[in-house]
């Protein structure tokens, strides 16, 4: 029994040491696969570590996705100077409007324009968004114009019926004026109403047409030049041919224009910024003087002295103006005053030159004169004509037939 248990036990502690060996094994290849893992993610991460760290953005790629180099002298430079554009913006035709006449006229002056053409060209439809900030804007200074003209004409009427020395016919002359300007006004006023209406829905849109003109100086064949002279030799070729396609399409009734270097920018602008183009277009950065996209507030001081200034220019304007017509005005009290007292200044006057002759025509004739300027004065400001004392009336008689022969005589 005691060797039946010591083999028992042997067997049984060989079996645990086999299941502990086999234990152990599975352990150590677990733990080598766990980790063989973590070593890859290190060094998949550590790639893309490397790969992000010399992942750089430069001006070149952007030059590269624009797929243009730069525009000058009115053309658009691309391929390194290997192909140059030009562009003709065409203004369109109501084909639809038109009669069969008109339409078979257009008809054929295509296709002449087409059987024309020597080089290739591309048709080019850009819709825009309409922007009437710009116009509502130019519309309200001429409306302020109008305003200031009929304030004006408001005074100068005014002026005319209060002083009372003016027909009928001048100031119903001068009433048209005040209501012509009064209805130009409203006028005025109304269009910048309708235009803010019509800016409120965006989807105003408008349609520019234009024919894409290129050049490539391989047309040269083997040459010489060097990048100026391409350049310029470029020009010349292209602008021949926009005015060559100018001039066929004009036949259609289609009027057409090149465009310049902002012209193009702008063009190029609308197309990469479609969205932004509304927002921000190219006018106002180049109003700007190109620094808005970085500063979009000018300074408070400068804000305010420019206030000042227009402050103070519009309060001397408004004060120049008054005093000119109160100026005006003490002139015409004056002419009025020597108006109403005409008769006493010929009155004063004429007895001053009867004084001054006194020596001449003697001193009798001079007093009776003087009397008898005296009785008009006294006649025109209604008082009683002086009576002679004593006096008959042949003798009247006599004296007023002395007076008559003095006067002639004098």
């Amino acid at each position: 029994m005691i060797e039946m248990i010591t083999v028992i036990l042997a067997v049984v502690l060989g079996i645990m040491l086999i299941l502990l060996g086999v234990f152990c094994i599975l352990y150590f290849k677990s733990k080598n696969k766990k980790e063989e893992p973590n070593q890859l993610s290190n060094s998949v991460s550590s790639d893309k570590k490397e790969t992000k760290a010399t992942k750089s953005y430069s001006v070149e790629s952007v030059f590269d996705f624009m797929e243009f180099d730069k525009i000058e002298d009115n053309m658009i430079s691309m391929k390194n100077g290997g192909k140059y554009v030009m562009v003709v913006e065409c203004q369109g035709v109501n084909y639809d409007l038109m009669s069969e006449i008109e339409k078979n006229a257009v008809e054929e002056g295509f296709i002449q324009f087409l059987n024309t053409l020597r080089h290739p060209i591309q048709i080019y439809t850009q819709t825009r968004t309409i922007n009437l900030e710009s116009s509502i804007q130019t519309y309200r200074d001429k409306v302020k114009e109008i305003e200031d003209d009929l304030e004006k004409e408001k005074r100068k009427y005014e002026q005319m019926v209060n002083s009372g020395k003016y027909t009928q016919e001048q100031l119903n002359a001068e009433f048209y004026n005040l209501t012509k300007a009064t209805n130009l006004y409203e006028y005025g006023k109304d269009i910048i109403y309708t235009t803010e209406r019509m800016s409120l829905n965006k989807n105003v849109l408008n349609q520019k047409y234009y024919i894409v003109i290129p050049y490539y100086p391989e047309e040269l064949g083997e040459n010489n030049f060097d990048k100026q002279e391409i350049r310029n030799m470029a020009f010349s070729e292209l602008y021949t041919r926009a005015q060559s396609v100018i001039r066929t399409l004009s036949v259609c009734g289609v009027n057409g224009r090149v465009l310049d270097s902002n012209d193009l920018v702008d063009l190029l602008y609308v197309a990469y910024n479609r969205d932004d183009a509304e927002v921000y277009g190219v006018d106002k950065a180049m109003k700007a003087g190109y620094d808005e996209l970085y500063s979009t507030a000018p300074d408070v001081i400068d804000k305010k002295m420019k206030v000042l200034d227009e402050q103070i220019e519009q309060q001397a304007f408004e004060k120049a103006n008054q005093k000119v017509i109160e100026a005006k005005s003490e002139k015409q009290k004056q002419l009025e005053k020597k108006e109403n007292n005409l008769e006493d200044l010929i009155d004063q006057m004429a007895k001053m030159i009867i004084e001054q002759n006194k020596t001449i025509v003697g001193e009798d004739i001079a007093e009776s004169a003087s009397a008898k300027v005296d009785e008009d004065t006294a006649k025109r400001r209604g008082r009683p004509k002086k009576q002679v004392e004593g006096g008959t009336k042949e003798n009247e008689q006599e004296g007023q037939t002395k007076r008559r022969r003095y006067t002639k005589t004098a």
